[in-house]
């Protein structure tokens, strides 16, 4: 829970509050006080008199009512200290800083455990162990450095991990980010970051709040708390990007021994992240640099963003340096961005206004001689001539030449002055670090690498907006399916037959096919379904590794052949025949993730999905518009659509199949692995050639 004795607390007391600085006794008061915290402030130490110009109590049953105590003593002595500040102090709120609990040893765990105990009957908010503290506008209960500057329209800025909070903030003060709350959750015994976003939702003001939230996720304890509290921010008019780490094996482990986290699947991951809008970083600099990107967006732009997300994807580059503008350039074509090409009246108008030598086409190079009078103009000249523009990206840094004091006051006002967001790329930080330090002080922020800006845009423009709760049911016979499902027995992989009936049931195509352990009705049923027919064993699951699978059957004898040689493969017990179709192999699939629930992934086939990886997911059920923006997110998506004169694949009919499998999938838990490898499509038909679906009804 979180109350208003942890937000904004008019008493605090700090256990274990030392003069030492470099402890986080010390620095913790430091911060309050260089905070300017409005309340009062108290601090236990047996072995002090005074700490940092305040009388200090000995004995935490000297202590006043306090209402947020923030401990900073080793582990075993934070159970018994808790008890007695909440039953005898009403404290109402705890931070615990001290580690050495859950994230280290099954002693720890007990000792959170108690603590966790006594919060829940004294109904007290409790933050950590194992954090760093909470940052807000009201008190600076951190220990840590940098401080950020606080702004209530800044960041609210949400952590797993204590160091990692203060790494990102570094990264963040450099780019001028500014903060309206850091909350580092630590182990999140009883406050999780799904928890802080649910009451951020459910208290959400819009006049007042921030509408920027960031997030660093170790481990996602209830992914549907988070999916549905994020999503109702985003719908609200927020907009969120996250990290989460230690999706790997590698990962896993590092993340286990650091917290205590239980690695996700990284497909699951991506899959949440889709369904809820959420923008995904991989590193800090991306996810600092996305929270900058989102802060240049005016709230009337970012409401059209979230809508019509291609609505920011045409960029004017103005610079001095023509190496940064054509990196800047390569990358925002590379992410699926445009560049636009300036020409016609207007450009031979800018560039008789430029020195010679300016080049207009777009990137726009003022040359390393341009003044801020230069600069100036051609802001004006994407802003009001070259209508093909979204927005503006302002290469300039220190070519020697120019006042930069001059060049950037420039810059502010037309940020101020522009309906186009205004993108400042200012690399010079080494030779003109307060020359930037005063841009920054005037409430912009600073993307000092152009590639990254371009790599974080292309991320925001690629993520969907929120999923609808609805689920697709048209052609989707609920009733059957749960018949068929309640009629197997057995767990593992079902037979071919049942299949078949649990994808009709679904509404999914499949290749005409027919299973037996009779010879000739194979061969009957291949004389009139035509030449040629593909022959498959079935028994063994995978049927390729043990020759169970041959293509272009085109007569009876090549077929009965192939039968009596697969009936002897270990394990046969009959042959499929299929109609032998030719088109662009295609791959669904999906895996049930405890507490995520269908993961499902969709892809090209063969070498692509096998080798490449080049797979998307999303969190079942689907809708439309999120399987969209699975097959559209695909590095393969231009052979889907069409490329070189060659026709393209029916996006819609693949479209429906995953859809109709996503559906298919919330009502039937029990499947707990599916893939159909190879759908077989073309421009006209897209059809299941080869299924699996493994149930685990038992267990």
């Amino acid at each position: 829970m979180i109350n208003k004795e942890l937000l904004q607390p008019e008493s605090i007391v700090v256990i274990g509050g030392s003069n030492n600085f470099h402890k986080p006794g010390g620095a913790i008061v430091r911060n309050i006080l260089n905070g300017g915290y409005a309340g009062t402030l108290r601090i236990v130490n047996p072995k002090e008199d005074e700490v940092q110009g305040i009388k200090v109590f000995h004995d935490i049953k000297e202590l006043p009512d306090t209402e947020l105590a923030v401990l900073v003593i080793p582990a075993q002595m934070c159970p018994q200290t808790v008890k007695i500040l909440a039953e005898e102090k009403k404290v109402k709120a705890f931070i615990i800083i001290s580690a050495g609990f859950g994230e280290e040893t099954e002693e720890g765990a007990r000792l959170e455990e108690d603590i966790l105990e006594t919060c829940r009957k004294h109904n007290a908010a409790l933050i950590g162990p194992n954090c760093i503290g909470l940052l807000n506008n009201h008190h600076h209960s951190v220990f840590t450095k940098p401080i950020p500057q606080l702004n209530p329209k800044g960041v609210d800025f949400i952590s797993g991990s204590g160091a990692t909070a203060v790494f990102i903030l570094e990264s963040a003060v450099m780019k001028g980010l500014q903060f309206n709350s850091v909350w580092s959750i630590g182990n999140g015994k009883q406050i999780g970051i799904e928890d802080v976003l649910q009451y951020m939702d459910e208290h959400f003001n819009p006049d007042t709040d921030p509408t920027i939230k960031l997030l660093y996720i170790e481990n996602i304890s209830d992914p549907d708390k988070l999916l549905f509290h994020a999503s109702s921010l985003i719908r609200k008019g927020c907009r969120i990007a996250a990290i989460k780490s230690g999706s790997s094996e590698s990962g896993s482990r590092a993340a286990s021994s650091h917290t205590g986290a239980i690695a996700t699947s990284d497909s699951a991951v991506e899959a949440l992240f889709r369904k809820a809008g959420i923008v995904r970083c991989f590193s800090r600099e991306e996810l600092t640099t996305v929270g900058c990107i989102f802060t240049c967006l005016p709230a009337t732009h970012a409401s059209t963003l979230l809508q019509q997300p291609a609505s920011l994807s045409k960029f004017a580059i103005v610079t001095h340096a023509g190496g940064p503008g054509v990196m800047l350039t390569d990358a925002l074509s590379k992410g699926g961005l445009q560049v636009p090409q300036f020409t016609g009246k207007a450009a031979e108008e800018l560039k008789s206004k430029l020195y010679p030598g300016a080049s207009v086409a777009n990137p726009i190079d003022i040359l390393a001689t341009g003044t801020p009078e230069h600069l100036a103009t051609a802001i004006d000249y994407c802003e009001n001539q070259f209508d093909e523009v979204d927005a503006i990206m302002v290469i300039f840094g220190t070519p020697g030449l120019v006042k930069l004091y001059e060049t950037y006051d420039v810059l502010h006002k037309k940020i101020l002055e522009c309906k186009k967001p205004i993108f400042p790329i200012l690399p010079s930080l080494h030779t003109a670090g307060p020359e930037v330090a005063e841009f920054l002080k005037k409430g912009h922020v600073n993307f000092s690498d152009e590639v990254t800006l371009a790599v974080s845009l292309s991320r925001i423009i690629a993520t969907p907006n929120p999923a609808r709760p609805e689920i697709e049911l048209f052609g989707v016979d609920v009733p059957r399916i749960r018949d068929i499902i309640a009629s197997i027995e057995e767990d593992g992989y079902v037979e071919p037959q049942v299949v078949r009936q649990i994808f009709e049931s679904a509404g999914i195509p499949m290749v005409p096919e027919m299973v037996s352990d009779n010879k000739q009705d194979l061969i009957d049923f291949a004389r009139k379904t035509g030449y040629p027919v593909v022959a498959k064993v079935v028994g063994p699951i995978h049927k390729s590794d043990v020759g169970g699978v041959t293509l272009n059957i085109r007569n009876e004898k090549h077929l009965a052949m192939e039968f009596d040689r697969m009936m002897e493969i270990p394990d046969a017990h009959a042959v499929m025949v299929q109609k032998m179709l030719r088109g662009t192999e295609l791959f669904v699939g999906a895996k049930y993730e405890p507490k995520f629930g269908h993961v499902v992934l969709c892809g090209m086939g063969g070498i692509f999905v096998e080798v490449l990886k080049d797979v998307s997911s999303g969190l079942a059920p689907l809708s439309y518009a999120e399987a969209t923006s699975m097959i559209r997110s695909l590095r393969a998506y231009k052979i889907i659509k069409g490329t070189r004169g060659q026709q393209g694949l029916n996006e819609k009919k693949y479209t429906e199949i995953i859809v109709r499998l996503s559906s298919l999938l919330r009502f039937a838990t029990e499947i707990k692995e599916l893939d159909i490898n190879p759908l077989i499509a073309d421009n006209e038909e897209v059809v299941a050639v080869d299924a699996r679906i493994r149930i685990e009804k038992n267990k």
